[in-house]
């Protein structure tokens, strides 16, 4: 576990904040989980964190109340990630505090998370309106999770799984899987996703995929190193020419966190809703 995060809100009773406070949100440096799976400068990726807030509201100035949905995107780039109980505690400290109007919350947002990452973000603010509201999707690719299979390993992540058919010619592919979980490292509480892994090269064998990606059932680590680790072993045990990994996980606190892993240079992210989000 990152040393970081036994200093971190997670695990522990900590009070709200009445009024508005930048100082609840908790850094935890990327380097250190990085350095942990072997990961170095220059990173095999680039990419984002995008976190939805669905619990976000502040008052005007008359004092009547506000509610938005957030989008945040947090480079993978940047030093470090946010831990999520920190930043739940820090949107909340915004519920009683008066705003002119939602461009001055969103500059709030901007200035404070974009300190916290220790590079610029991009913050969203969308209104609730269902005519406005991101409708439910699915995920594009194939699901694996049906494949007739035995599994009995369920961690830490085994990245043996992992392998590919040599003989078959190189394959262009979107695979998804609703059955990814972990742990969270602190309180240990569950963290459930989808994932979907688009790729090019020599066919990876579904079947050890699944069993790799259950392997993470009881893995304590964050979202984030969760989807960096996936990325590596792939791209170590499966030498895709080209990847993209992205996880969709469900909310805790009104909060979801979507890591997008690629080493295509145009790909970029997109921030599909999904059933369980």
């Amino acid at each position: 576990m990152n040393p970081a995060a036994h200093d971190s809100p997670l695990g522990k009773q900590v009070a709200g904040s009445a009024v508005y406070d930048a100082d609840l949100l908790f850094p935890i440096p990327r380097a250190a989980g990085r350095g942990a799976m072997g990961l170095a400068e220059p990173l095999p990726f680039h990419g984002v964190d995008i976190w939805n807030a669905w619990e976000l509201s502040w008052l005007d100035l008359r004092g009547k109340p506000q509610v938005a949905i957030g989008e945040f995107r947090i480079p993978a780039s940047s030093p470090n990630l946010i831990e999520s109980k920190s930043f739940k505690l820090y949107l909340n400290s915004l519920n009683q505090t008066r705003f002119a109007d939602a461009d001055a919350v969103r500059a709030l947002l901007l200035a404070d998370l974009s300190a916290a990452a220790g590079m610029p973000i991009d913050v969203v603010l969308l209104g609730v309106d269902p005519t406005r509201s991101a409708p439910i999707q699915r995920l594009d690719g194939e699901c694996i999770d049906d494949l007739d299979i035995d599994i009995d390993q369920y961690g830490p992540p085994q990245a043996g799984f992992l392998g590919v058919d040599a003989a078959a010619e190189p394959a262009t592919e979107v695979l998804v899987s609703h059955l990814l979980k972990s742990n969270c490292p602190v309180t240990g509480q569950p963290d459930w996703a989808s994932v979907q892994i688009r790729y090019h090269g020599k066919r990876i064998d579904r079947a050890g995929l699944l069993r790799y990606l259950v392997s993470y059932r009881n893995h304590d680590d964050f979202h984030e190193q969760c989807v960096e680790r996936i990325f590596r072993d792939l791209l170590a045990r499966c030498a895709p020419q080209q990847l993209t990994v992205h996880a969709r996980y469900t909310r805790r606190g009104g909060l979801d966190i979507n890591p997008w892993r690629s080493n295509v240079a145009a790909a970029t992210a997109d921030n599909p809703r999904l059933q369980r989000q």
